[in-house]
């Protein structure tokens, strides 16, 4: 039985360990254990950022699922229907699968009210829509639907980590570059007083 990548993966873990500052090396400088202390502190801090991201998610989307609440409360549905015919779908409508069309709808009196509302492209004319209108007998716009809250908030939580991450690395890399300046000119004059030993030259 071979115990190949089990040693390569121990191994893996060991190198990371000792990057981070575990183990004895006497040959790491204060730099290298600033350098593992900072890491460390960044990654401690990346993990955080996971529940934090998640309760911000979700406070997005309890606020927006009470306002589309309170929304409904204010406003009704009512059935319209239209009065004309949405410009068909021809490919040329980038980004755009709605148009606005006046749309005619009886109150409880039955009396007829007008207004404009987005229909599908395509919709003919006397097709049924289902519109809101408020407490004025006025078309409103409808209420945010829970699927749509339960997205913002996810894309808000993701959104939030993501973000945190990505600054946190720059962060790290950003302190990273004064540390390896510094490690470098000492490694220039260490080797200015070895060269000439190493090399066999005259001083």
């Amino acid at each position: 039985m071979s115990t190949g990548n089990p040693r390569r993966g121990e191994l893996w873990v060991a190198m990371q360990a000792r990057r981070l500052g575990f183990g004895r090396n006497p040959m790491r400088r204060p730099s290298d254990r600033f350098e593992a202390g900072l890491t460390l502190l960044v990654l401690l801090t990346a993990l955080l950022m996971v529940p934090a991201g998640a309760a911000a998610g979700t406070s997005v989307r309890d606020a927006s699922e009470s306002r589309a609440a309170a929304q409904r409360v204010l406003l009704r549905q009512v059935q319209a229907r239209t009065t004309a015919d949405a410009p068909a779908l021809t490919g040329q409508e980038i980004g755009r699968i709605t148009w606005p069309v006046v749309v005619v709808w009886q109150d409880e009196y039955g009396f007829d009210h007008r207004g404009t509302a987005e229909s599908v492209l395509g919709t003919k004319a006397g097709t049924e829509l289902s519109v809101w209108i408020d407490r004025d007998g006025a078309l409103a716009e409808a209420p945010r639907p829970s699927g749509d809250s339960e997205a913002l908030g996810f894309a808000v939580g993701m959104g939030s980590i993501a973000g945190a991450w990505l600054v946190l690395w720059i962060l790290l890399l950003a302190a990273r570059r004064p540390l390896n300046r510094r490690r470098a000119s000492a490694w220039a004059t260490e080797w200015q007083q070895v060269a000439p030993r190493w090399t066999r030259r005259d001083t």
